[in-house]
């Protein structure tokens, strides 16, 4: 029995979280597999239950794990004494949750605005331009006076390289095909050594073909031709801005799927955030945080050899797509289903 921590989290968390546990649940019997799922407080409810967040409860307890599912939070909405790290940065942090994947494809039945999309952002997690990520310790943004705002981005030799790797490990899986993103014609010292610490891991993928683009000009890409890229490998903030138009492109950014990895642990997390406007509305779209499931579940039974974990991943997989080719949708997708209406048509074709 595989055991894997839940983190519900706020707003459509509450809705789509318990979806991906029932579809996972529907394909673990048809594989004779059976999950124990362990409920750890997390976000706005941990804070009126334990005084934080993340509670040290919580985190004990995902030492003891390698898998778990987070939900969204909606940490903007906290008081204002939790107003500082986000808690999956607390938890992304605490295990070296170094590589952000993130897959956009469009599916049969969902109008995408690039119906040939297929590819994988492996985007850098760990360090980058992000205030809670190019520090050791405390925020990298910083007021010298009332009218002045700085901040600083750190790019390493180590952390390009890993990434790297996972990105032209990924492609081998795939197309056979990496595209390099920065933008080192401006940044030429940190993004230039990001590209030049690719170009040098990929010399060891000679099956692999590499090319590579500044970052601008890849969005513009992206919307034109979104089909011709396969894995896209490039740092953090970077990744973020190209993967949640990726995530448009195919169809909905309720449609993007995203894992956060080390070599050891994985994380679920949809790549949206928690939609308070919606939440408890059923309106929301349980398809990133299904196939964000799945996703970890591929990714742990492949590193463990688990094959009835695989099995449950494409079983998961293949019930969305079925579902959406089905025209079974909910509004984001212009369908009229409610998030429990697709939820149980999932299942049923599980």
């Amino acid at each position: 029995m595989t055991r894997i921590g839940v983190l519900t989290g706020d707003g459509i968390g509450l809705e789509i979280v318990p979806s991906a546990i029932a579809v996972a649940n529907a394909a673990a019997r048809a594989e004779s597999a059976e999950f124990d799922w362990l409920e750890l407080p997390f976000g706005r409810s941990a804070i009126n239950s334990h005084g934080t967040p993340v509670p040290e409860e919580t985190l004990l307890a995902l030492d003891d794990l390698d898998i778990w599912v987070l939900g969204p939070h909606d940490s903007a909405g906290y008081p204002a004494e939790h107003a500082g790290r986000t808690p999956g940065a607390v938890i992304r942090k605490r295990y070296g949750l170094f590589a952000n994947l993130r897959p956009a494809r469009a599916f049969p039945g969902v109008h995408a605005t690039s119906r040939a999309i297929d590819l994988l952002i492996a985007r850098e997690n760990t360090e980058g331009l992000y205030a809670d990520r190019n520090m050791v310790a405390g925020s990298g943004e910083f007021m010298p006076t009332p009218d002045i705002a700085m901040a600083v981005g750190v790019i390493t030799r180590q952390a390009t390289e890993r990434i790297a790797r996972v990105a032209f490990d990924a492609a081998r899986q795939r197309k056979h095909r990496v595209t390099i993103v920065h933008k080192a014609n401006v940044l030429t010292m940190t993004t230039g050594l990001f590209r030049d610490v690719c170009r040098e891991v990929a010399a060891d993928y000679s099956d692999v073909i590499v090319d590579e683009q500044h970052v601008d000009a890849m969005a513009a890409h992206l919307v034109r031709r979104a089909g011709d890229f396969d894995v896209v490998v490039t740092e953090n903030l970077f990744g973020d801005i190209l993967s949640d138009l990726a995530g448009e492109l195919a169809g909905s950014l309720g449609m993007a799927a995203s894992v956060n990895c080390s070599d050891t642990k994985v994380m679920a997390q949809a790549a949206h955030g928690a939609a308070p406007d919606i939440a408890g509305r059923g309106l929301a779209n349980p398809v990133a945080m299904i196939l964000s499931t799945a996703m970890a579940f591929r990714r742990h039974g492949l590193a463990t050899t688990d094959s009835a974990m695989v099995a449950v991943a494409g079983r998961m997989e293949a019930a969305v797509a079925d579902t959406l080719a089905a025209s079974v949708a909910t509004a984001d997708l212009g369908g009229t289903a409610t998030t429990t209406e697709f939820t149980a048509a999932v299942v049923e074709r599980v």
